[in-house]
């Protein structure tokens, strides 16, 4: 913990009652302690996203209450910091605490269904399927019409709602892309009924049995077999002579790895940045940047960046989100939106989940509590900075069902479309994106 930060919970520690009262529980003892101090450390943000810290803090103390031992301990603790709706937000053992069991429920092997889901209108729909799915005869592009005897919608709101007790999402979005994705695990050998209809309008009926299964999204929706690059940084040229650069995690060299994708794809008429499935990370965002910005020139419309690297490609920038990108992803995807220099589109704005953190140890000597203050990247958004928001893209493009069925990427099709056209496409000229190519001496 930073020693200002340090001082300012000690501060509000002693405005505390001096003395709990007796017969308490050491999960009673934590949750006492910690209620006001988030709620002075976090007022701005639960404010900002609405949350009713009184009513948590009802709710919260009543389980803590109930608590027996000190696997119930940290579930109780779980739970208090998913109310905080923070995407950063953690309970971490000291060391004291690295003994403790998390509930049995928590620790039982997950499996997954084999597919991943996405929004088309007002349909559930299979974007990928693999494994379970695969086997059971499911194909992209079917519409999810019932689980477990429940209508699709109903079942997904119900989903995210378990999924957000104990579980830490900044966004509406955040959430729903979680529980597209990661979130269509459930304890191995659990038998979920899936009632679908094909595109044709073909009703049918599967029950998968979850077995296990990799369910972190990708990011497109298949990669080339093809591409070039590294587990982090994948990279193709399209049939019409576009790059496409998949930027799948923020590790520390990405600025070099970009590099060598920009050498790797020589001179090309445009460029995707997709940034899809992106976790996020730590790099250097203004030296990434650089390699956008053409051999001595500054790019200063918002934030001031230099010309970086030895290739740095100074043409059309079409950037490809949605909320499966979070933390250092999205402040990494969105600074091409917000310093003006590339069109963004995407399924949805990014996840929100971009701030300032800080630790508390809390009183039991088992646990720290881990979690964002403010947000970072003040400038998106008009000044509002991410946390809590994400970032929106200038074009909202969803799946196509025919585009499912032939696994063609609606959205990277999008974006290509985008930058055969450019700059005289409608949308992208509307946007008004500050950066044009020929200011910069890119021809």
């Amino acid at each position: 913990m930073r020693a200002a930060a340090a001082i300012t919970l000690l501060a509000c520690a002693a405005a505390l009652p001096a003395a709990a009262p007796a017969g308490e529980t050491a999960c009673e003892k934590d949750v006492a302690f910690a209620l006001p101090l988030l709620e002075k450390q976090c007022g701005a943000l639960l404010r900002q996203k609405k949350v009713d810290w009184k009513k948590v803090s009802a709710e919260i103390t009543a389980a803590a209450k109930k608590a027996k031992g000190d696997s119930d301990h940290l579930l109780v603790l779980l739970k208090l910091v998913a109310r905080l709706r923070d995407g950063h937000a953690e309970v971490r053992p000291l060391e004291k605490g690295k003994a403790v069991e998390a509930p049995a429920e928590l620790r039982a092997p997950r499996g997954g269904l084999g597919l991943f889901l996405c929004r088309i209108g007002k349909k559930l729909v299979v974007k990928n399927v693999f494994a379970e799915a695969q086997k059971s005869g499911l194909e992209p592009g079917m519409a999810l019409v019932t689980v477990d005897g429940k209508p699709a919608d109903e079942w997904m709101k119900a989903r995210m709602g378990e999924l957000a007790d104990i579980g830490c999402f900044s966004t509406e979005q955040h959430a729903f892309f979680f529980a597209c994705h990661q979130g269509l695990e459930f304890q191995s050998g659990t038998r979920v009924a899936l009632g679908l209809e094909a595109p044709s309008g073909k009703a049918l009926a599967r029950t998968i049995t979850c077995a296990k299964a990799r369910h972190v999204p990708w990011g497109p929706l298949s990669i080339p077999a093809d591409a070039k690059g590294s587990d982090d940084v994948h990279w193709w040229k399209t049939k019409d002579g576009f790059g496409v650069i998949h930027l799948r995690r923020c590790v520390a060299d990405l600025p070099d790895q970009v590099e060598a994708a920009l050498a790797g794809l020589g001179r090309v008429p445009g460029i995707v940045l997709d940034f899809r499935g992106n976790p996020g990370g730590a790099f250097d965002s203004e030296a990434l940047m650089g390699r956008f910005v053409p051999t001595g020139r500054t790019l200063a419309f918002n934030k001031k960046y230099e010309s970086a690297g030895k290739v740095p490609y100074g043409g059309p920038l079409v950037v490809i989100v949605d909320a499966t990108v979070r933390s250092a992803g999205e402040t990494g995807s969105g600074m091409f939106k917000e310093d003006g220099r590339g069109y963004l589109i995407g399924e949805s704005a990014t996840a929100g989940m971009s701030s300032s953190k800080e630790t508390l140890d809390l009183p039991s000597g088992l646990f720290q509590l881990y979690f964002s203050v403010a947000s970072n990247m003040g400038r998106f958004n008009g000044g509002r900075g991410v946390e809590g928001i994400g970032v929106a893209p200038h074009e909202l493009v969803s799946y196509a069902v025919k585009d499912l069925e032939s696994g063609v990427d609606t959205l990277l099709a999008r974006a290509l479309a985008i930058l055969a056209k450019y700059p005289d496409d409608p949308a992208y000229a509307k946007a008004k994106v500050p950066y044009d190519p020929k200011d910069f001496g890119w021809k």
